[in-house]
């Protein structure tokens, strides 16, 4: 868990280019609000029936994400909003 907001947190980042969706792909921007773990209260991985955890874990093992809780909540171009892990912001 973390205790901190993430450095990312109220900022707008660039994803990189192949980041795949559920409806597509996670492309462009993402507006992050802060660490998944800091607006849940607990981890990804225990949010057993939540939509946005769901299709992150469906997402994470079809790219080969780290099973970490670096993971950040926000809104992506399409509006909704989805989770992403640090690793998929475009340096």
């Amino acid at each position: 868990m973390h205790k901190e907001s993430s450095e990312f947190a109220g900022k707008t980042v660039n994803l990189k280019p192949d980041r795949k969706h559920h409806q597509g792909h996670l492309t462009g921007k993402f507006e992050v609000e802060d660490w998944w773990d800091n607006i849940s209260r607990k981890s990804w991985m225990d949010c057993n029936g939540n939509p946005g955890c769901i299709i992150y874990s469906l997402r994470a093992g079809e790219l080969g994400l780290p099973i970490d809780d670096e993971v950040l909540y926000g809104h992506s171009d399409n509006g909704l909003g989805d989770l992403i892990h640090v690793s998929e912001i475009e340096d």
